[in-house]
């Protein structure tokens, strides 16, 4: 099996699919319009967030030999997956890789957001001794997270806030059964309910700004909201807006709607923001078994 690596991957994974046996070419670089020109002589392509897998380039890949598409990683926003599905080209994805360094991430900033620690930090490089102002902050423990969306990265969640002390509530269509720590909870259950409200859903038409204005304003005054799901989950104009009316008292947002020119510079502008550039799966730790998993599936793809 020929197979190209279109984003940059671990070199240990190019390793081992070469020494599975798979004809591997690195070009890591390639650009949309050189991709449509090569791809026909390529049973499987590697990809991560940076290549768009789209109609025309899996059009081009199916004219050749293209039977295979492997995002390293979580997301398949980047891939027009029902055309490809619709061509008889298979899709892979890693979910399961990366998804404690994204929890661990969600974790972190619930942590940060209750003790204010960013702000607090950036006020002691600015050389203030803000002790008083700081010291009113609250602990997680007690309090109650509501999870929208209760897939690897959800139940990876749930299982630290439990032992954190959280009441932890899920809203998932797609699950029946939760552990008994978690509570089963409608949308709009969850958003009255919690003090804190996490994102880990897909962007998908059906969850395109599951949490909006309405929502926002069915939650308690000081709730706080975190987003290492998605872009697009969260309307980010409304959660501006609530904000600054004190609605909510802080967020921490990993992924944003426009990460590409405005990157959540409007919301980073508030000092109740805080943020990363979705870094949620950037840890060693993440990119060693994305590597391992994205490998193990092309070795075992070219032996059927």
């Amino acid at each position: 099996m020929k197979l190209i690596v279109c984003d940059p991957t671990s070199a240990r994974a190019i390793e081992q699919m070469r020494q599975g046996g798979v004809e591997v070419d690195v070009k890591d670089t390639v650009t949309p319009e050189e991709l449509l020109e090569v791809i026909p002589a390529y049973d499987a392509m590697v990809v991560r967030s940076r290549t768009k897998v789209t109609a025309a380039v899996i059009d081009a890949g199916v004219s050749g030999n293209l039977k295979l598409i492997i995002r390293a990683g979580v997301g398949v926003d980047n891939i027009d997956v029902a055309h490809a599905k619709s061509k008889g080209v298979e899709v892979r994805n890693t979910p399961a890789s990366p998804s404690n360094s994204v929890a661990e991430l969600t974790i972190g900033y619930l942590l940060a957001l209750a003790r204010q620690i960013p702000q607090a930090t950036a006020s002691m490089k600015a050389g203030q001794w803000e002790k008083k102002a700081f010291s009113k902050c609250g602990e997680v423990s007690g309090k109650t997270l509501g999870l929208v969306g209760y897939g690897m990265i959800g139940k990876l969640v749930a299982d630290k806030a439990h032992a954190l002390g959280m009441e932890v509530l899920a809203c998932d269509p797609y699950v029946t059964q939760y552990p008994e720590y978690v509570q089963a909870a409608n949308l709009d259950d969850l958003c009255s309910r919690a003090d804190y409200v996490s994102l880990h859903v897909p962007h998908t038409p059906e969850t395109h700004y599951i949490i909006g204005t309405k929502q926002l304003e069915m939650m308690k005054k000081g709730v706080y909201i975190v987003n290492c799901g998605r872009g697009g989950t969260l309307d980010e104009a409304a959660l501006a807006e609530a904000i600054a009316s004190g609605k909510v008292a802080g967020a921490a947002l990993d992924v944003f709607e426009d990460e590409k020119v405005e990157r959540g510079q409007r919301l980073m502008q508030l000092p109740q923001v805080i943020g990363t550039p979705h870094v949620g799966s950037g840890t060693v730790e993440a990119e060693a078994r994305v590597g391992g998993e994205v490998a193990q599936i092309a070795i075992d793809f070219s032996r059927r």
